[in-house]
């Protein structure tokens, strides 16, 4: 059974850090890209990036690049995401998807629950 768990999430200052994390299993990660995603409150939901597997990049949205690192161990069958320099507007709800295949852009497939991320200013 595909299961992936987020966890790292919480209350933190504008300019703080956090790492949240997706611990996957079911599945062999090492075969499959993994996409970070945040939705607002009344906001659609939004790719904000994604880990391949296919040749290791990593692509970020314009929002948080420079801000924001995706990385994985798929020894331990989980991919992160740092978060520094947080803002007030990167208050959201994190979910981790599998991408349909190796390669980011192919589409989310299985989703985790998701994990709270409120920055206060």
């Amino acid at each position: 059974q595909v299961q992936l768990v987020e966890s790292g999430g919480g209350l933190v200052q504008s300019g703080g850090s956090l790492r949240l994390s997706c611990a996957t299993s079911g599945f062999p990660l090492q075969y499959y890209a993994i996409g970070w995603f945040r939705q607002a409150p009344g906001k659609e939901r939004e790719g904000i990036s994604c880990s391949s597997a296919s040749d290791g990049s990593t692509h970020y949205a314009d929002s948080v690049k420079g801000r924001f690192t995706i990385y994985r161990d798929n020894a331990k069958s989980t991919v992160y995401l740092q978060m520094n320099h947080l803002k007030p507007e990167d208050t959201a709800l994190y979910y981790c998807a599998t991408e349909r295949g190796d390669d980011c852009g192919a589409g989310p497939g299985y989703w985790g629950q998701g994990t709270q991320v409120t920055v206060s200013s």
